[in-house]
Protein backbone atom coordinates (compact mmCIF):
# COMPACT_ATOMS: atom_id res chain seq x y z
CA UNK A 1 0.00 0.00 0.00
CA UNK A 2 1.80 2.90 -1.54
CA UNK A 3 -0.77 5.83 -0.66
CA UNK A 4 0.84 8.90 1.56
CA UNK A 5 -1.85 9.30 3.88
CA UNK A 6 -3.66 12.39 4.52
CA UNK A 7 -3.63 14.99 6.93
CA UNK A 8 -6.64 15.39 9.49
CA UNK A 9 -7.17 18.51 8.10
CA UNK A 10 -6.75 17.44 4.44
CA UNK A 11 -9.87 15.15 4.90
CA UNK A 12 -11.42 17.80 6.94
CA UNK A 13 -10.62 20.90 3.31
CA UNK A 14 -12.03 17.24 1.26
CA UNK A 15 -15.16 16.96 3.86
CA UNK A 16 -15.49 20.62 3.08
CA UNK A 17 -15.24 20.53 -0.61
CA UNK A 18 -17.75 18.14 -0.93
CA UNK A 19 -20.33 19.55 1.72
CA UNK A 20 -20.34 23.02 -0.11
CA UNK A 21 -20.08 21.46 -3.42
CA UNK A 22 -23.09 19.29 -2.65
CA UNK A 23 -21.13 16.14 -3.63
CA UNK A 24 -21.06 12.78 -2.77
CA UNK A 25 -18.36 11.97 -0.14
CA UNK A 26 -17.42 9.10 1.75
CA UNK A 27 -15.12 8.03 4.61
CA UNK A 28 -14.68 4.58 5.82
CA UNK A 29 -12.00 2.97 9.15
CA UNK A 30 -10.54 -0.26 8.74
CA UNK A 31 -9.41 -1.31 12.23
CA UNK A 32 -9.08 -5.12 13.90
CA UNK A 33 -12.79 -6.01 13.74
CA UNK A 34 -12.94 -5.10 10.40
CA UNK A 35 -9.69 -6.63 9.33
CA UNK A 36 -11.66 -10.01 10.42
CA UNK A 37 -14.76 -9.38 8.83
CA UNK A 38 -12.58 -9.07 5.30
CA UNK A 39 -10.82 -12.42 6.71
CA UNK A 40 -13.50 -14.50 6.76
CA UNK A 41 -12.62 -17.85 4.48
CA UNK A 42 -10.08 -15.33 2.77
CA UNK A 43 -6.72 -14.96 4.79
CA UNK A 44 -8.16 -17.04 8.10
CA UNK A 45 -10.05 -20.19 7.63
CA UNK A 46 -13.75 -19.61 9.38
CA UNK A 47 -13.06 -21.68 12.31
CA UNK A 48 -9.90 -19.60 13.11
CA UNK A 49 -12.05 -16.27 13.06
CA UNK A 50 -13.96 -17.63 15.42
CA UNK A 51 -12.08 -18.35 18.07
CA UNK A 52 -10.98 -14.71 18.13
CA UNK A 53 -11.92 -12.52 21.02
CA UNK A 54 -13.86 -9.97 19.04
CA UNK A 55 -15.22 -12.57 17.07
CA UNK A 56 -16.47 -14.08 20.40
CA UNK A 57 -17.74 -10.73 21.50
CA UNK A 58 -19.55 -10.38 18.31
CA UNK A 59 -21.79 -13.40 18.62
CA UNK A 60 -22.58 -12.42 21.84
CA UNK A 61 -24.27 -9.42 20.14
CA UNK A 62 -21.81 -6.62 21.29
CA UNK A 63 -20.67 -5.75 18.13
CA UNK A 64 -23.92 -5.40 15.69
CA UNK A 65 -23.02 -8.42 13.62
CA UNK A 66 -23.04 -12.36 13.54
CA UNK A 67 -20.23 -14.42 11.99
CA UNK A 68 -19.81 -16.16 10.36
CA UNK A 69 -21.21 -13.26 7.42
CA UNK A 70 -19.75 -13.62 4.12
CA UNK A 71 -22.20 -10.85 2.69
CA UNK A 72 -20.87 -8.42 5.07
CA UNK A 73 -17.37 -9.43 4.33
CA UNK A 74 -18.18 -8.43 0.74
CA UNK A 75 -20.11 -5.50 1.48
CA UNK A 76 -16.68 -4.56 3.41
CA UNK A 77 -14.82 -5.03 0.52
CA UNK A 78 -17.04 -3.40 -2.04
CA UNK A 79 -17.32 -0.36 0.35
CA UNK A 80 -13.35 -0.29 0.77
CA UNK A 81 -12.86 -0.33 -3.02
CA UNK A 82 -15.47 2.54 -3.65
CA UNK A 83 -14.84 5.11 -0.92
CA UNK A 84 -13.16 8.29 -1.55
CA UNK A 85 -11.32 7.85 1.97
CA UNK A 86 -10.81 4.58 3.76
CA UNK A 87 -8.91 5.16 6.72
CA UNK A 88 -6.10 2.98 7.95
CA UNK A 89 -3.61 2.05 11.42
CA UNK A 90 -0.65 2.91 11.38
CA UNK A 91 1.93 -0.34 11.76
CA UNK A 92 2.89 1.24 14.89
CA UNK A 93 -0.26 2.16 16.58
CA UNK A 94 -0.58 1.04 20.28
CA UNK A 95 -3.81 2.88 20.80
CA UNK A 96 -6.62 -0.08 19.38
CA UNK A 97 -6.53 -2.55 22.15
CA UNK A 98 -6.11 -5.75 20.06
CA UNK A 99 -3.47 -8.76 18.62
CA UNK A 100 -0.77 -6.76 15.87
CA UNK A 101 -1.66 -9.80 13.64
CA UNK A 102 -5.47 -8.43 13.99
CA UNK A 103 -4.15 -4.82 12.95
CA UNK A 104 -2.23 -3.08 10.36
CA UNK A 105 -0.27 -6.22 8.93
CA UNK A 106 -3.63 -8.08 8.27
CA UNK A 107 -5.03 -4.43 6.57
CA UNK A 108 -2.32 -5.20 4.15
CA UNK A 109 -2.98 -8.67 3.43
CA UNK A 110 -6.84 -8.66 2.54
CA UNK A 111 -5.90 -5.50 1.03
CA UNK A 112 -3.05 -7.68 -1.01
CA UNK A 113 -5.87 -10.67 -1.32
CA UNK A 114 -8.68 -8.52 -2.80
CA UNK A 115 -6.60 -6.12 -4.55
CA UNK A 116 -7.98 -3.18 -3.10
CA UNK A 117 -6.76 0.43 -3.53
CA UNK A 118 -8.28 2.76 -1.66
CA UNK A 119 -8.84 6.29 -3.67
CA UNK A 120 -7.23 8.31 -0.91
CA UNK A 121 -6.14 7.02 2.89
CA UNK A 122 -5.92 8.34 6.35
CA UNK A 123 -5.13 7.15 9.58
CA UNK A 124 -8.09 4.96 10.67
CA UNK A 125 -7.92 7.29 14.14
CA UNK A 126 -8.76 10.46 12.34
CA UNK A 127 -12.60 9.97 13.90
CA UNK A 128 -10.76 10.68 17.24
CA UNK A 129 -8.09 13.08 16.24
CA UNK A 130 -10.83 15.76 14.57
CA UNK A 131 -12.59 16.11 17.39
CA UNK A 132 -9.72 18.11 19.16
CA UNK A 133 -9.56 20.35 15.99
CA UNK A 134 -11.70 23.59 15.26
CA UNK A 135 -11.75 22.77 11.64
CA UNK A 136 -13.89 20.05 12.56
CA UNK A 137 -16.22 21.50 14.27
CA UNK A 138 -16.06 24.80 12.02
CA UNK A 139 -16.91 22.88 8.97
CA UNK A 140 -19.70 20.71 10.26
CA UNK A 141 -21.83 23.20 11.89
CA UNK A 142 -23.62 25.00 9.31
CA UNK A 143 -24.51 21.68 7.53
CA UNK A 144 -27.83 19.50 8.49
CA UNK A 145 -26.92 16.10 10.16
CA UNK A 146 -28.50 12.62 10.71
CA UNK A 147 -26.89 10.19 13.07
CA UNK A 148 -27.14 6.59 13.46
CA UNK A 149 -26.06 4.74 15.99
CA UNK A 150 -27.29 2.18 18.94
CA UNK A 151 -28.76 4.57 21.20
CA UNK A 152 -28.65 8.48 19.23
CA UNK A 153 -30.28 10.16 21.94
CA UNK A 154 -27.81 11.17 24.39
CA UNK A 155 -25.13 11.89 21.66
CA UNK A 156 -27.73 14.20 19.86
CA UNK A 157 -28.25 16.30 23.18
CA UNK A 158 -24.54 16.47 23.74
CA UNK A 159 -23.90 17.80 20.43
CA UNK A 160 -26.70 19.99 19.80
CA UNK A 161 -25.92 21.79 23.22
CA UNK A 162 -22.58 24.14 23.68
CA UNK A 163 -20.02 23.67 23.07
CA UNK A 164 -20.94 22.09 20.49
CA UNK A 165 -24.42 23.48 18.54
CA UNK A 166 -24.43 20.94 15.76
CA UNK A 167 -28.00 20.99 13.59
CA UNK A 168 -29.06 17.27 14.31
CA UNK A 169 -32.03 16.64 11.87
CA UNK A 170 -32.66 13.42 12.82
CA UNK A 171 -31.55 10.29 14.90
CA UNK A 172 -31.84 6.85 13.45
CA UNK A 173 -31.40 3.76 16.30
CA UNK A 174 -28.90 1.05 14.54
CA UNK A 175 -27.69 -1.62 16.84
CA UNK A 176 -27.49 -4.71 14.19
CA UNK A 177 -26.91 -5.92 10.87
CA UNK A 178 -30.34 -6.77 9.84
CA UNK A 179 -31.52 -3.00 9.90
CA UNK A 180 -28.88 -2.50 7.16
CA UNK A 181 -31.16 -2.04 3.86
CA UNK A 182 -34.24 -0.38 6.29
CA UNK A 183 -31.83 2.31 7.15
CA UNK A 184 -30.35 2.98 3.93
CA UNK A 185 -33.59 2.93 2.02
CA UNK A 186 -34.85 5.74 4.86
CA UNK A 187 -32.10 7.61 4.22
CA UNK A 188 -32.41 7.63 0.34
CA UNK A 189 -35.95 8.22 0.52
CA UNK A 190 -34.88 11.27 3.29
CA UNK A 191 -31.98 12.49 1.48
CA UNK A 192 -33.34 15.78 0.37
CA UNK A 193 -33.37 16.46 4.51
CA UNK A 194 -29.93 16.56 5.60
CA UNK A 195 -25.88 16.98 4.47
CA UNK A 196 -23.87 14.50 6.28
CA UNK A 197 -24.55 11.74 8.43
CA UNK A 198 -22.44 10.52 11.27
CA UNK A 199 -22.85 6.07 11.56
CA UNK A 200 -21.08 4.63 14.52
CA UNK A 201 -21.91 1.21 14.21
CA UNK A 202 -18.89 -0.41 14.44
CA UNK A 203 -18.12 -2.50 11.09
CA UNK A 204 -21.32 -2.00 9.86
CA UNK A 205 -20.61 1.88 9.39
CA UNK A 206 -17.87 1.08 6.63
CA UNK A 207 -20.97 -0.15 4.41
CA UNK A 208 -23.36 2.17 5.52
CA UNK A 209 -21.18 5.33 4.89
CA UNK A 210 -20.50 4.17 1.75
CA UNK A 211 -23.59 3.23 0.71
CA UNK A 212 -25.33 6.29 1.70
CA UNK A 213 -22.98 8.78 -0.20
CA UNK A 214 -23.56 6.34 -3.11
CA UNK A 215 -27.47 6.13 -2.95
CA UNK A 216 -27.98 9.90 -1.85
CA UNK A 217 -25.46 12.02 -3.14
CA UNK A 218 -24.67 13.77 0.63
CA UNK A 219 -21.27 13.10 2.64
CA UNK A 220 -21.24 10.30 4.92
CA UNK A 221 -18.78 9.13 7.82
CA UNK A 222 -17.56 6.51 9.81
CA UNK A 223 -17.50 8.04 12.71
CA UNK A 224 -16.42 5.29 15.24
CA UNK A 225 -15.99 5.60 19.28
CA UNK A 226 -16.00 9.68 18.42
CA UNK A 227 -19.26 9.17 20.30
CA UNK A 228 -18.32 7.70 22.84
CA UNK A 229 -14.76 10.51 23.70
CA UNK A 230 -17.88 13.14 23.59
CA UNK A 231 -20.21 11.66 25.93
CA UNK A 232 -17.42 10.20 28.41
CA UNK A 233 -14.10 11.32 27.56
CA UNK A 234 -13.07 7.39 26.58
CA UNK A 235 -13.31 5.40 22.73
CA UNK A 236 -14.38 2.43 25.39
Amino acid sequence: MNSIPLTTIQVLDRLQLALEKRRPFSLVRIGDGENLVLAQNSIFPMDFVLKERWAIKANRGQKGLQLPNLPLRNAVRDAVAKADIVGILPHEDTSIIAPAYLKRQLTDQVFQFYGLKPKAVCDARINREMLFTQQFWSVVTPWRIVLVTRQPEPLKEALTAPPYSLNIVHTLPFGDYSQMDTTLEWLKQNRETFDLVLFSCGVNAVVLAQRTAELTGKAAMDFGKAGNIILKGTPN
